[in-house]
């Protein structure tokens, strides 16, 4: 009985991981991605469209990775701490912008 709990908290943390975490990290990779293009001169319009085009790749590939790697806490680590690196970078770059 203890293994079949600890199965179902293993695909519920997957699961969690996959949409949450993903989700975290494009969030990231978006304001990162249009704050840098912005401040390499394309126009925020430009920057915001291609930011959201590659954001959905990157979303799509982050929610497969999460299932497809072996390290669960490597997949927590990489995908919510990556995102609010890159969210917080973002967001530093945006207020330099200002």
């Amino acid at each position: 009985m203890a293994t079949s709990t600890a199965s179902r908290l293993h695909v519920v943390s997957r699961i969690a991981a996959g949409t949450l975490g993903s989700y975290a990290f494009t969030w990231g990779f978006i304001a990162l991605g249009i704050g840098l293009l912005f401040a390499a001169g394309m126009p925020f319009h430009d920057a915001e469209a291609l930011g959201y085009i590659l954001g959905f790749i990157v979303l799509l590939v982050a929610f497969l990775w999460a299932f497809c790697a072996a390290s669960l806490v490597r997949v927590w680590l990489v995908l919510a701490g990556g995102g609010a690196l890159m969210a917080g970078a973002g967001s530093l770059v945006q207020k330099a912008l200002l």
